[in-house]
């Protein structure tokens, strides 16, 4: 006999029961099926999971670390059949930095407000797609180029970019700064999903480039004061802290806000979606 789940919940509903009869109930069988479940059990395991009395019942030391398991083990089952069976009952927004920025919170108060039956949940997934490769979501914001071949996409709205400084570096107290200023300092960009690159300097020498490879990761090291970082005016709204400031970067080209989602079996609500947010960079 093979180990099954059914198994493993009769398990825990014994102990959490406390004895057979009770166990029985919850479970909505015999007194004698949750017997025979409990020695299939120990058939399949090959090993006592623990001792009954007339009174009590009491784990074995293997029985305790299997109920262990077991509860981990159902409780992850649970979730994917939850996530299988609430189908479009659940819209899941990738995203690897920012979101919409400061349009965030009115899309998600929008979203609930039009579409109370299908949950909102934004997924922030640090890839160049937002977790859509991944499977994490079911479409994503993105603010870099995507493979067209592999998704569909459109352009939401744009964002001017800003330069990110320590509070006490020497240009913080500054109301901008232009973007051939910055060739003389060393810029921090993530590798995987930033929008900065040396082509936003297409002639001249550009600056120097390091790279890190997350958004907290970046912060941190802006703040300590040997780097500096370009990023979209969202990152801003998102990521606004102590130890850093955001400036608007003059004559620099603004960056397009996607979102894309698969071309095959996109989730239903995804026109939805796309409309609400264009919407919000609209106004």
């Amino acid at each position: 006999m093979e180990l099954e789940l059914r198994h493993l919940r009769l398990l825990v509903a014994i102990v959490d029961a406390g004895s057979f009869t009770d166990a029985a109930i919850a479970l909505g069988v015999s007194q004698a099926s949750v017997s025979r479940g409990l020695a299939g059990l120990e058939r399949a395991l090959g090993v006592r999971v623990l001792y009954r009395t007339s009174r009590s019942i009491t784990l074995t030391a293997t029985g305790a670390q299997l109920v262990t398991r077991a509860r981990q083990l159902l409780d992850e089952v649970d979730d994917l059949v939850r996530e299988a069976t609430s189908g479009h009952a659940r819209l899941r927004l990738g995203h690897p930095w920012s979101a919409l920025g400061r349009h965030t919170t009115g899309f998600q108060r929008r979203w609930a407000t039009l579409y109370p039956d299908v949950e909102l949940l934004l997924v922030r997934t640090n890839t160049p797609t937002g977790g859509l490769a991944e499977g994490a979501c079911d479409l994503a914001v993105v603010r870099t180029a995507v493979d067209e071949k592999a998704y569909a996409s459109t352009v939401v709205g744009v964002e001017r970019r800003h330069l990110v400084l320590a509070a006490d570096d020497p240009w913080a107290r500054r109301r901008s700064v232009r973007l051939d200023e910055v060739r003389s300092r060393t810029v921090l960009v993530d590798r995987r999903t930033g929008t900065t690159s040396v082509e936003l300097w297409p002639t001249g020498t550009p600056p120097r480039i390091e790279y890190t490879a997350d958004v907290d990761d970046w912060l941190a090291l802006i703040a300590a004061g040997d780097y500096v970082g370009i990023t979209p005016e969202s990152t801003g709204t998102q990521y606004a802290r102590a130890g850093v400031v955001f400036l608007p970067l003059k004559d620099a080209p603004p960056i397009p806000v996607r979102v894309i989602w698969p071309r095959q079996d996109p989730h239903p609500s995804t026109q939805a979606a796309v409309a609400l947010i264009s919407e919000a960079y609209q106004k």
